[in-house]
């Protein structure tokens, strides 16, 4: 994980509506930043319909949510419409923004190893700078826990 107040690495990826999104045009506002491993199975669709549940939540506090896995942009628009997802959701299927968070790590299944993103989050603060970091976080309650860290 990366360190709580360095600066958060920059980046430049496409959403779900193949729009270029920026981490600096949310300057001034907080960022959830969560990273997960794939679009449409039960933790990743828990854990965002959860997020689309409090987001009314997170707007009160002024904080935006992005989501990010290696899916392509069309996956992502299927997933944000099959939940009726609220926030973005970003494609990174080179993994630089997933590696440049640091949560590209090896992983374990049925003893076989590979490589894959380890469920994260990060809050990024106003200022471009990571106030919170938490991995291996558990789908459901992630969001919760979001919400809990703003309030902090």
């Amino acid at each position: 994980m990366l360190e709580i107040g360095k600066k958060a690495p920059q980046f430049a990826l496409y959403d779900q509506n193949n729009e270029l999104r920026k981490l600096s045009e949310f300057k001034g506002q907080k960022v959830i930043l969560y990273f997960y491993p794939k679009d449409m199975t039960s933790g990743c669709s828990k854990q965002a319909c959860n997020f689309a549940e409090l987001y009314p939540q997170f707007r009160e506090k002024d904080a935006v949510i992005i989501g990010v896995s290696k899916d392509s942009v069309a996956s992502h628009k299927k997933f944000a419409e099959k939940f009726n997802l609220p926030f973005i959701l970003l494609s990174d299927p080179d993994h630089e923004v997933i590696e440049a968070y640091d949560v590209w790590k090896e992983k374990s299944n049925y003893g076989k190893k590979y490589m894959g993103i380890v469920r994260s989050t990060y809050l990024i603060d106003e200022k471009g700078k990571i106030a919170k970091a938490f991995s291996n976080v558990k789908a459901a309650d992630n969001p919760e826990q979001m919400l809990e860290a703003l309030q902090a």
